[in-house]
């Protein structure tokens, strides 16, 4: 019997999936959990419907990274930080203290956790971050750290 699962089920499938199960099994236990629906011709238009939706919905938040990467790519960001000895900094400049300073300074808002920082800051200098907007989109950003 083929059904539609409504919901994630170990070992069969995920949400959205046509699969096919013996007729006991999805009327005994699918179908009085909600885990599942009979895939008639109705519920796979439906779904087919619903892929599509979702497929146009990734490709817009796709493009839109795509638009802001080509914004964020070789931007220059200044960031103050204090200095001891020999150019070494107190502490480190991290994500956050970067984010910060691209919103203080270019107006762009951009979530610490998709800056991606290969090695920790701990000398003044520049250094090239990459910004992780998308799994398919990447920019880079130029980071150059000054004494305050």
């Amino acid at each position: 019997m083929k059904v539609v699962l409504t919901k994630d089920v170990p070992g069969q499938g995920r949400s959205g999936d046509v699969i096919n199960v013996a007729e006991g099994y999805a009327r005994n236990y699918l179908f009085p959990r909600g885990m599942a629906v009979e895939a008639s011709r109705g519920k796979m238009n439906e779904l087919a419907v619903r892929r599509q939706a979702q497929a146009a919905k990734e490709e817009k938040i796709e493009q839109e990274a795509r638009v802001q990467a080509a914004s964020l790519n070789n931007l220059k960001v200044i960031v103050k930080a204090k200095q001891g000895e020999g150019g070494r900094l107190f502490g480190s400049v991290n994500n956050k203290d970067i984010a910060d300073a691209l919103a203080a300074q270019h107006k762009i808002k951009l979530d610490k956790k998709k800056l991606v920082v290969k090695e920790p800051i701990k000398h003044l200098g520049t250094y090239s971050v990459t910004a992780k907007l998308h799994p398919a989109v990447q920019a880079d950003i130029e980071v150059e750290v000054v004494a305050e």
